[in-house]
């Protein structure tokens, strides 16, 4: 039963579930039944299907609330000439926790490279009989 029928109901299985519908509503959707959704989730390579499709769109959203993440901080900066002392205080606050919170990921983002760059020039080195070579 491997017919275009059965990959179009797993396609809309796939995206169901990653979406967050539940087993009974995602067979609906696909019209299947709500035993074929389980089925499907007992096979390791089709968990990993969905889990990859909630992580494609998971990479689609975050790409949207980036792209407004310039005018929120420009958002944030414009706060801070209010008259009310209390917005003031709120945008500086906010500015100070994501700016901390920016370079803290930023930091770690550099230590990873460098990490993983270590980790290739370890691997491309070549290694001489030793002790612990086979």
């Amino acid at each position: 039963m491997a017919g275009s029928g059965r990959k179009n109901a797993d396609a809309v299985l796939i995206v169901a579930l990653a979406s967050g519908k539940g087993p009974a509503e995602a067979a609906k959707l696909a019209g299947v039944s709500e035993r074929t959704v389980y089925r499907r989730l007992q096979d390791p390579v089709w968990r990993r299907q969905v889990a990859a499709a909630r992580t494609d769109m998971l990479a689609r959203a975050v790409g949207v609330l980036a792209e407004g993440t310039t005018a929120a901080a420009a958002t944030l900066r414009l706060l801070l000439r209010s008259d009310a002392p209390s917005v003031q205080l709120a945008a500086a606050r906010a500015i100070l926790d994501q700016t901390t919170r920016g370079i803290e990921l930023l930091d770690l983002a550099d230590r990873v490279t460098a990490l993983e760059e270590q980790a290739a020039a370890a691997e491309s080195t070549p290694r001489g009989p030793g002790r612990w070579s086979g």
